[in-house]
């Protein structure tokens, strides 16, 4: 009788999937600020797009997803996701050209802060992500200056964008092995920013120097993160990967101060500490109930 192949084993199996949420935050971070620095000659959305071209390419050669493998309803699926990852990728972008990273990155934490409220089951949880929303409204300092309306509405929609890529991630990762519904979502991707990507870049786009932190961005800002974090959420409970999110505002001010040479107050410091701490509480919440329920 013939029988279905089991899925090979692959090489992040081994590893616990905080440490690639925490790894694909990182990348994400250092990302994004190299590709700030973009921005003068690509515009912001020719950036995006090269950054997903180059996502692409790079994910489609190393997974080879076959389309005919699938299911109109898998399809389906990975477009949507696709979309998402499409449009997340160009809102931030544009937010990111009229806001600073550590604010952009710090209000677009309200889509995963979303999703780990909506989702948990533990009041735990609930007071965790209050601490993390604590920590997010010390490191925005809305009162300490004005901030420009049109990013402030852009980087909302990446927030929204943010929670649906949360869910759809989930979703889309029980139904392709590794990394392949992630390759053919990013293909789509690629059309949300392909015609303001080439009416802003113009000729830069194929400027041989710019191609090539264009690549690096897309590696550091697409290829790992997504990957990691892909197969992080086929392990890990919603609700603990949105709070876990919570450390993206201060590695983005991390970063930002590393590459963008801004510079860190107590005022972010403080805000750090506080959502570190979340993201520690809720991640050792979620391994004593996984004990609890290994032995039970």
């Amino acid at each position: 009788m013939w029988r279905v192949p089991e899925p090979r084993p692959l090489p992040t199996d081994r590893v616990p999937p905080v440490a690639l949420v925490l790894t694909g935050i990182g990348s994400v971070q250092f990302g994004a600020a190299l590709a700030t620095t973009l921005f003068d000659d690509l515009g912001a959305a020719g950036t995006t797009l090269l950054r997903l071209v180059f996502a692409a390419a790079i994910l489609v050669a190393v997974w080879r997803p076959r389309p005919r493998a699938y299911t109109p309803a898998q399809l389906r699926l990975a477009a949507l996701f696709g979309l998402v990852l499409g449009a997340m990728n160009l809102t931030f972008y544009l937010a990111l050209d009229r806001l600073p990273l550590g604010v952009a990155v710090t209000i677009e934490f309200v889509g995963p802060l979303g999703v780990a409220v909506a989702t948990s089951r533990r009041r735990a949880d609930l007071g965790w992500a209050a601490l993390a929303a604590l920590g997010i409204v010390l490191l925005a300092d809305p009162g300490g200056g004005s901030i420009d309306p049109v990013g402030l509405v852009l980087i909302l929609l990446a927030a929204a964008c943010w929670a649906a890529y949360i869910l759809l991630s989930q979703r889309a990762g029980p139904s392709f092995e590794g990394g392949r519904g992630l390759a053919l979502a990013m293909v789509v991707a690629v059309l949300v920013p392909l015609v303001p990507g080439v009416l802003e870049g113009g000729s830069a786009l194929f400027d041989p120097h710019l191609l090539l932190l264009a690549a690096g961005v897309g590696l550091l800002s697409s290829v790992i993160p997504y990957s990691l974090e892909f197969e992080a959420l086929r392990r890990m409970p919603t609700s603990v990967f949105g709070v876990l999110m919570s450390l993206e505002p201060g590695v983005a001010a991390l970063a930002g101060f590393l590459v963008l040479g801004q510079a860190l107050g107590a005022r972010e410091l403080l805000a750090i500490a506080l959502v570190v701490a979340a993201s520690l509480g809720v991640t050792r919440a979620a391994g004593r109930m996984r004990g609890l329920e290994a032995h039970s």
